[in-house]
């Protein structure tokens, strides 16, 4: 599926995570040595990541990356009418996460406010999702879309701890927001999604849902990923999308200050970047302070390079996110440097009333 935006922009970028930072030389253990640390840190780009707290969900983290973004461009409100939140680790069963987040950023009841179960491909998926509804209002200017996931968690209760070394040191907690914008200007958003539901299967969490709610004890953990499949579909379907966007847009690398990718490992992005023609000064990348954070990866990238630089400067982006699903997308947008914020350090969480 292709789509075209027009005059729809993005006018703000947000990423938030907690006060503490876990280096991975810290995971050493009985199953875990240095050199096992240091050859998966080699391989896949991760140095550490930042954990949430006890309390902290990833709705907590996407408010505070809202609340901070909403403040600091000095946003009125009352002119956001579309709320998406984007997780694979709500606060509840029901109702959506995005409703709550709505109610505690006082927001007006005239909002439409949903989640998106998405991982990978999340953002740049939603980006064409939010900027498709913002079209329709016809009296909100401003769309919202959040992404946030807390998988690096340690899960008691009816969550299973991860027994794959991967998992424990590739994954972790972070949320973000961006702000969509209804734009007078000439200015337009250019993307293309697939999705491939047959292989559903090669990124998985097939347990503690509604079809096998109680998880087979098999020593093999909550998750489940096809590596060498996964690796193919990544280094094959993602440069096919970037290309294919780039063709629309009538670009070359050339015209792209940078390419931001999800940040799934550093082979990978690499691999991407070469298939695609660009240079690895055009790559960004954060996987090695955040790990990978699912569909928060590419805001977050954009934050960590350009959070503190204050210029204002339009940069052209090519972003593109691949995996669960299995699902990938590339956006061609702009977006002003001096409209992405400093990174937000919170250890604040919501406390519903339910807790014990």
């Amino acid at each position: 599926m292709r789509a075209k935006l027009d005059n729809i922009s993005i006018v703000g970028v947000s990423a938030a995570v907690s006060n503490k930072w876990t280096p991975l030389l810290s995971f050493q253990d009985e199953d875990l040595d240095e050199k096992t640390i240091k050859k998966f840190s080699k391989q896949t780009g991760v140095i550490g990541r930042y954990d949430a707290g006890e309390r902290q969900t990833s709705a907590d983290l996407c408010y505070s990356a809202a609340k901070e973004l909403i403040t600091s461009k000095n946003i009125d409100v009352h002119e956001i009418g579309v709320v998406i939140l984007v997780t694979q680790t709500p606060d509840y069963k029901s109702p959506s996460s995005a409703c709550v987040i709505q109610g505690r950023l006082g927001l007006d009841d005239s909002c439409l406010a949903f989640d998106i179960n998405l991982g990978c491909s999340g953002y740049t998926n939603s980006i064409m999702v939010a900027g498709s509804l913002l079209k329709s209002v016809v009296d909100k200017p401003l769309a919202l879309l959040l992404c946030g996931d807390t998988c690096a968690k340690g899960r008691a209760g009816y969550y299973n701890s991860k027994t794959s070394n991967a998992s424990k040191m590739l994954l972790g907690d972070c949320g973000t927001a961006t702000l969509l914008r209804v734009s007078p200007e000439e200015c337009k958003i250019l993307a293309a999604s697939y999705t491939r539901g047959t292989e559903f299967n090669k990124i998985i969490s097939p347990y503690l849902g509604f079809r096998h709610p109680v998880i087979k004890d098999d020593g093999k953990g909550e998750d489940r990923m096809d590596d060498i499949e996964v690796f193919n579909f990544a280094t094959t379907e993602a440069p096919k999308v970037i290309q294919e966007v780039m063709a629309s847009a009538g670009a070359t690398p050339d015209d792209y200050d940078c390419l931001v990718l999800h940040q799934a490992n550093l082979m990978i992005m690499k691999r991407i970047a070469k298939l695609t023609g660009f240079s690895e000064d055009k790559l960004l990348v954060s996987i090695d302070e955040f790990a990978n954070t699912a569909s928060a990866t590419i805001p977050t990238t954009l934050v960590k390079k350009y959070g503190e630089t204050n210029q204002h400067k339009a940069l052209r982006c090519l972003m593109c996110g691949y995996g669960v699903g299995l699902s990938w997308s590339a956006v061609d947008c702009l977006v002003n440097e001096d409209d992405i914020i400093p990174l937000v350090h919170t250890d604040e969480y919501f406390d519903d009333g339910y807790y014990e």
